[in-house]
């Protein structure tokens, strides 16, 4: 029987932000102890991944791009160094899975929905990924824990209706992508952050409400006010 996805509070740290698990020395340092709902892991993929051989965070009015390569010990090596500290946290874990193979994000589905405290397994897609590989996701890895897809922004409204109509417990905002040049003139593309996205997250999630999607709101969102915003339109 698949199980509900509920947070008994309305915040949850953005994917890659917080690492793999809670850390709450660092939670409190940021006022954020006891505020979130769950904590979401950095990305994991099925094998290992190595660092960019040039990572970069690059600045622009309003926020900051950030290319990292999404380094991870894979998905074996993270469930064992870490399933434990998960069951141990205070508060309800969401796995990020780096679901591009479906066959792939099936098998590492299926084991988490045995680990203890493990609330809801997120997906997220590499750009330009095709939606028949997405809805594919769904059809493999529907059970028992809830699943939450992560699209951008000009799939939330166009795929999100279908993923939900078929079982997705819940659709997240991705964070948008961008191009800037470095100091030396070299143009990095990565996932773009910071309060000038706020606006364009917050128009995509009141036009997902308008329709019934259960949207989680991202992006941009940087104040207690940003918050208010975002859970009034949705």
């Amino acid at each position: 029987m698949k199980r509900d996805l509920y947070f008994s509070k309305s915040l949850i740290n953005a994917a890659g932000s917080l690492g793999f698990v809670p850390d709450f020395r660092s939670l409190g340092d940021f006022g954020s102890l006891g505020q979130l709902g769950a904590f979401v892991t950095n990305p994991i993929s099925f094998r290992p991944r190595l660092p960019t051989a040039r990572p970069a965070v690059i600045e622009f009015p309003g926020g900051f791009l950030m290319h990292t390569g999404l380094p991870n010990p894979g998905f074996h090596a993270a469930l064992k160094k870490y399933s434990a500290k998960w069951n141990r946290a205070d508060i309800p874990i969401i796995v990020h899975l780096m679901a591009d193979r479906p066959e792939e994000t099936q098998k590492m589905t299926r084991e988490l929905e045995t680990v203890e405290n493990v609330m809801a397994v997120q997906l997220g897609f590499a750009p330009l990924l095709a939606d028949d590989i997405i809805l594919l996701n769904l059809e493999m890895c529907l059970g028992e824990i809830p699943l939450i897809f992560v699209l951008p922004h000009e799939q939330v409204l166009t795929l999100g209706r279908q993923l939900a109509d078929g079982g997705a417990s819940a659709i997240s905002i991705a964070a948008p992508r961008g191009a800037l040049r470095d100091r030396n003139g070299n143009l990095v593309t990565g996932r773009m952050y910071g309060q000038a996205l706020f606006p364009r997250s917050l128009d995509i999630l009141r036009s997902a409400a308008m329709i019934g999607l259960p949207v989680i709101g991202s992006g941009g969102v940087w104040s207690r006010a940003d918050v208010e915003s975002m859970l009034e339109a949705g």
